[in-house]
């Protein structure tokens, strides 16, 4: 081989390996990943504070925006089936298990649990105080016809409330049952003004009393109380311009160990107490 032809291999090989990435550096999300993921999610993670606390880790190590919109579960799924969101944070699995029976998703992964508490105001006028099963709760409520406000949206607090209605064997109507059509936050600062009882989970009522809420929690404790969330990343398709990459290493972020300790971590030193458990299996999407 001439000399001239060893000059211009050992300067392909030089520039081949200055392309390659150096070992032991985190990788960029894959190709064709855009630098802003749409994440549609329950309104509790958004109004306990949970995003704004664990989202700027994702941004940090990805580079890629978050953009949330937060709603009900149902109005969450929704945005996804229209191709309108990237990933969804939501808790009413029965719907998110259909979601993906249906196509819309390859996938669901558990993140994390709390639970829904009853919350009134401290005379209790139906007097629930204590008492251990939501729906004899929901019983006297009606009973007394005192003053409840719900969600009315469609959100995964909205089914969870219909379930225990049923239970209960009572559909709720009347003077004394406002349907708001809100986001828990709103809801909880109707019922506050209203002095009437509600259904939330935990977490938002925690955040929520810490800024003046006037209302306690009464009933807690019962199984069907139980708030489990789940991560699904919406299936791309040529109809909708779905951020696929961006959307599978949200997942794999949200369910990975460092961000499961984070999870973990949020509301001890704001609130004096952890809001929210994580449950992920350790199986990311695409595995």
């Amino acid at each position: 081989m001439s000399l001239r032809h060893i000059v211009i291999l050992s300067f392909l090989l030089f520039a081949v390996a200055a392309c390659l990435p150096p070992v032991g550096v985190e990788q960029p999300p894959a190709a064709g990943t855009r630098d802003e993921l749409v994440l549609a999610t329950t309104t509790s993670t958004y109004d306990s504070g949970l995003l704004d606390y664990i989202l700027p880790d994702f941004e940090r190590k990805t580079g890629i925006r978050v953009r949330v919109i937060a709603v009900g579960t149902g109005q969450a799924l929704a945005l996804g089936k229209a191709g309108d969101a990237d990933v969804l944070l939501v808790h009413a699995r029965e719907r998110e298990e259909q979601f993906v029976a249906e196509g819309y998703a390859p996938s669901r992964h558990d993140v994390m649990y709390n639970d829904f508490v009853i919350v009134g105001p401290a005379e209790d006028p139906a007097g629930i105080r204590g008492m251990t099963s939501a729906a004899e709760a929901f019983k006297r409520i009606a009973q007394a016809q005192a003053l409840f406000v719900s969600r009315g949206d469609d959100s995964g607090t909205y089914i969870k409330e219909q379930k225990i209605w049923q239970e209960a064997g009572i559909t709720p109507q009347g003077d004394w049952y406002e349907s708001a059509g809100q986001g828990m936050g709103a809801v909880l600062n109707m019922a506050n003004e209203q002095q009437a009882y509600t259904l939330s989970d935990r977490s938002t009522f925690l955040a929520r009393q810490r800024e003046g809420l006037d209302l306690e929690i009464l009933v807690e404790g019962d199984p069907v109380l139980f708030n489990q969330y789940g991560v699904l990343p919406v299936t791309p398709d040529k109809e909708h311009d779905i951020n696929y990459g961006a959307a599978i290493a949200f997942v794999n972020w949200i369910t990975s160990p460092e961000t499961q300790e984070l999870i973990a971590s949020y509301g001890i030193e704001q609130f004096g107490s952890q809001l929210f458990f994580p449950n992920a299996r350790g199986n990311q999407a695409g595995d």
